[in-house]
């Protein structure tokens, strides 16, 4: 299987946004590192915006299965 998602885009072009609106977050996904999202150490590169952050985004590795625990997918 081809990963269609290996580069990486810009914040103002994700591949997906997932959110969870009760808590305030939102996760826009830049990259996938794998073509598999159901592994168990699958990562994502996503730009993370929460009440923490002051309205602006921080950009790091998240867990895929910590997002689609916490959070449903917008786009």
């Amino acid at each position: 299987m081809k990963n269609e998602c290996l580069k990486t885009r810009p914040e103002s072009n994700p591949y997906e946004i997932w959110r969870n609106d009760l808590a305030g977050w939102e996760w826009k996904v830049l990259k996938k590192y794998q073509a598999d999202d159901n592994k168990p150490s699958a990562r994502w590169f996503c730009a993370v915006a929460s009440p923490f952050t002051f309205g602006q985004s921080e950009l790091g590795d998240v867990y895929v299965a910590e997002i689609k625990e916490n959070a449903v997918k917008v786009s």
